[in-house]
């Protein structure tokens, strides 16, 4: 499994034989939207979707026309709901397993350094892989059908990396999270509002549509620099513990044409025009 198949222009495109791509990429204004496109398998993710959106993630660029990115579900039904099964049965050696795991945290990674702000719009079930990249995003809403974790326990009997198991500790809590690893529990919308998992419950599939779309168009906005400092700070945090240093970032900011912009329309009492720069 590689990364790097799927350009963004290429993942939304229709295939030869008149269907559509497993993973679609449009952009409206300065919004890209991702879609996890196989709504017959609630969305249940090949491994060509993971290389495709992590690819989306990398290279957008600052100051570049997609200011913030949506990832949705298509259907309405379900954001993902895990990694597509059949695809395991060809692992034959501990090296598939290894390698597997390691090109899934490559894969989180991507998008977890995305520069500009991810929103998960989850709608119904978002489980296993799909948990995953819901929880490396920036934001996340959902409706009221909620259905999120990791329920391996009972289903496949894998496990999941020490890296993954870093990323949803700080989330939702070590004790929660050991909760529900080990029972298989699934965590639904009320409480996932109230853990902090997700910052909105809406009451259907459109209305998290709208109110993502919404906020990406807020979060387009807003200092490119500083979203992505904040986000790279927060990331090196988890990562490195006491040990994580931001001088590079703080430098970046202080220095940029943006941050005089930002002092001059202050000042001048106008909104700044931001360049990424």
């Amino acid at each position: 499994m590689q990364i790097g198949k799927i350009s963004p222009r290429q993942a939304g495109v229709h295939k030869g034989d008149g269907t559509l791509s497993e993973l679609l990429y449009e952009v409206h204004g300065a919004v890209g939207v991702v879609t996890l496109n196989r709504p017959e398998a609630r969305n249940a993710l090949t491994f060509g979707m993971y290389e495709g959106l992590a690819k989306i993630c990398r290279e957008t660029e600052i100051g570049g026309p997609v200011k913030a990115i949506v990832v949705q579900g298509a259907g309405g039904k379900a954001f993902a709901a895990g990694t597509d099964i059949s695809q395991f049965r060809a692992f034959s050696s501990p090296e598939d397993a290894r390698r597997y795991e390691s090109t899934m945290d490559e894969v989180l990674t991507d998008i977890e350094k995305c520069p500009v702000p991810t929103v998960a719009a989850i709608t119904g079930a978002c489980t296993g892989g799909g948990a995953a990249i819901a929880a490396t995003c920036d934001i996340r809403i959902t409706d009221e059908r909620l259905r999120y974790g990791f329920p391996i326990a009972r289903t496949l009997g894998n496990c999941l990396s020490i890296a993954n198991l870093g990323r949803l500790a700080p989330l939702i809590g070590v004790g929660r999270l050991k909760e529900i690893l080990l029972t298989t529990r699934l965590i639904e919308a009320q409480e996932a509002l109230s853990i902090g998992l997700v910052s909105e419950v809406l009451p259907d599939a459109d209305a998290v549509r709208d109110r993502a779309m919404e906020l990406a168009e807020t979060l387009a906005g807003n200092a490119p620099l500083c979203m992505r400092a904040t986000k790279e700070g927060i990331r090196r945090l988890r990562v490195d513990g006491p040990e994580a240093t931001g001088d590079d970032f703080i430098v970046e900011c202080y220095m940029s044409d943006d941050f005089k912009e930002g002092i001059e329309a202050f000042l001048g009492k106008r909104k700044p025009v931001w360049k990424g720069k």
